[in-house]
This record gives structure tokens, C-alpha cells and sequence, in this order.
């Protein structure tokens, strides 16, 4: 019987053993971020049949579970794991994607992550004075 953690644990030893830049932990954050983000579409009816983000709505999914698991520490551990931008994630992305663990579609690109967010706006901003509103779940499209 097939174990899809320990596959998955095997996906990220292998990936880190050719490219160690981003930590285990990034990569199960993404996976979270992901079931993240496609729940919070679904429910909002926002999400086609084929279950497909896109990369601004993955970012925007990640960012707010970054924001809602780790408040005002989430850029401190996205930097832990070696997350500096929104780039990273879609290396990892594309990483899942080579190793067969995320699917794509023809369209999909590593550069559709290039133009997210400034990460200090992103996951700093909502914790300033004043800047609640930000912290409100925009709606991710």
C-alpha cells in the first residue's frame, strides 16, 4: 500500500538533494498553502471544475495562510525556509511540477509568480498601527 506522506517525504529529499535552497518546511507549507487556497475558493464559489489556480491566486492563498499561521513572524519564517520572494514560491512550484506532484497546464510559467508582492508589505504592513484593514481576506482571483 502506497503511504502519499512518505511519497512526498521521498519528493522533497530527492529535490533538496539536487537543490537545497529552500528548507523541508517549505515545501509542506506550500502543500498546505494549496489545500489552503483551493478550500477558501471553493466556498467562495470562485473556483472552476478543474480545481486549477492560478499563480496570483496561489500567492494570495499563501499569503493570507502565511499571515494566518504565523501572524507578524510569517516573513521571518518564510525567510527561515529561504523565501524571499514570490519567485521562490514558484520554484518550488515548479519543482512539485517536475517531480509529478502538482500538475500545470500549458500556460502555467515560473514567471507568473515574478510580479506578486513586496514580502515586507505583504507580511509586515497588516501588523503596523493602523493597518488592520489590510488584514481582511480579499478575494482571490
Amino acid at each position: 500500500m502506497n503511504d502519499p506522506a512518505r511519497d512526498f517525504n521521498e519528493v522533497i529529499r530527492a529535490i533538496r538533494r539536487d537543490d537545497p535552497r529552500y528548507a523541508r518546511g517549505a515545501y509542506y507549507f506550500l502543500r498546505q498553502a494549496l489545500d489552503y487556497s483551493l478550500k477558501e475558493l471553493h466556498a467562495r464559489g470562485q473556483l472552476d471544475q478543474s480545481n486549477h489556480l492560478s499563480g496570483k491566486q496561489l500567492l494570495e492563498g499563501i499569503r493570507l495562510f502565511a499571515i494566518d499561521q504565523y501572524g507578524p513572524m510569517a516573513r521571518s519564517v518564510l525567510m527561515y525556509w529561504g523565501i524571499k520572494s514570490c519567485c521562490d514560491f514558484g520554484n518550488i512550484v515548479f519543482q512539485l511540477v517536475s517531480s509529478r506532484v502538482l500538475g500545470k497546464t500549458e500556460n502555467d510559467k515560473p514567471e507568473d509568480f515574478e510580479n506578486g508582492y513586496d514580502f515586507k508589505t505583504a507580511f509586515d504592513q497588516p501588523f503596523q498601527p493602523n493597518q488592520r484593514p489590510y488584514l481582511r481576506r480579499p478575494r482571490l482571483n
